[in-house]
């Protein structure tokens, strides 16, 4: 499909252009997201985009689709209530690293552990851009944001050992220097009946680039070339992994989604 139709198919364009800075990556995630539902073929109308709070979650007022902007940190229970009452809908998160891992965390965890299908997509830019600068849960540890002035001191998050860890069937990372790879990404996220995390390593010249001198975003999308290694090359050459983050499709596995088994439970019932 054109570039061109995927726009016109898949946004609201009297709301473009977007607000994002100049030199943000998270245009480039939100257009990743919207190739991935063109390119499965999937009915608008069954498509549902939910986000929280924070300059990722502004991505769905651009989107065609039914959308839906809620609370921070409640993207993923907002989410879940979707799924639970209309099971047929192909229900997308798209969330921040301080949305996603801080104050909704604890949803996080358990949207993982139930395996619910949602496809989540988590726009990681390290820092929370829209309210200022603040370090989140991903910020690398001794780099600076305006609540850590000599440095953060916390360890960093690795969202996605936590994603797989907790019970997530999908897991995956991509970034938006490899805008074709998370497009592919995404797409197996939404085959995969059960909770999909993708994360989506952005970048925010503007708050994280300049407080922590990373350089312009042109610096920044070199260095999400440069620092970054496929996770089967690591495995088979380890050595070049050395200092370098991995990306690509950690884990796959198939089990029980949970409207699912809820369905089960239902028809039990009905039986009594």
């Amino acid at each position: 499909m054109k570039v061109s139709n995927v726009v016109k198919d898949n946004f609201r364009e009297d709301k473009l252009p977007h607000i994002w800075c100049p030199g943000c990556g998270h245009g480039i995630l939100m257009h990743a997201i919207a190739r991935a539902v063109s390119n499965k073929g999937l009915d608008r109308d069954k498509v549902v985009v939910v986000s929280g709070i924070g300059c990722s979650s502004r991505a769905p007022g651009y989107m065609n689709f039914n959308t839906l902007h809620t609370t921070h940190g409640r993207a993923l229970a907002f989410a879940t209530g979707i799924k639970m009452s209309q099971p047929d809908l192909h229900v997308i998160v798209i969330t921040g690293d301080g949305d996603a891992a801080a104050i909704g965390g604890n949803h996080l965890i358990h949207a993982c552990r139930r395996n619910i299908d949602l496809t989540t997509i988590v726009f990681n830019n390290n820092i929370y851009g829209m309210t200022g600068g603040q370090y989140s849960p991903t910020t690398p540890t001794n780099d600076y944001g305006t609540t850590a002035p000599y440095g953060n001191i916390d360890k960093t998050f690795d969202l996605c050992d936590l994603a797989k860890a907790a019970g997530a069937t999908y897991v995956a990372r991509s970034t938006a220097y490899h805008a074709r790879i998370i497009e592919k990404l995404i797409e197996n996220g939404l085959d995969n009946k059960g909770f999909s995390f993708i994360e989506g390593i952005s970048v925010c010249p503007t708050y994280y680039g300049r407080k922590n001198k990373k350089g312009n975003a042109v610096d920044m999308m070199k260095s999400l070339k440069e620092d970054t290694i496929d996770i089967r090359i690591a495995k088979k050459k380890p050595e070049l992994a050395e200092g370098k983050m991995l990306i690509g499709e950690f884990h796959n596995s198939e089990e029980e989604e949970y409207t699912a088994r809820y369905d089960k439970i239902i028809d039990l019932f009905e039986k009594e």
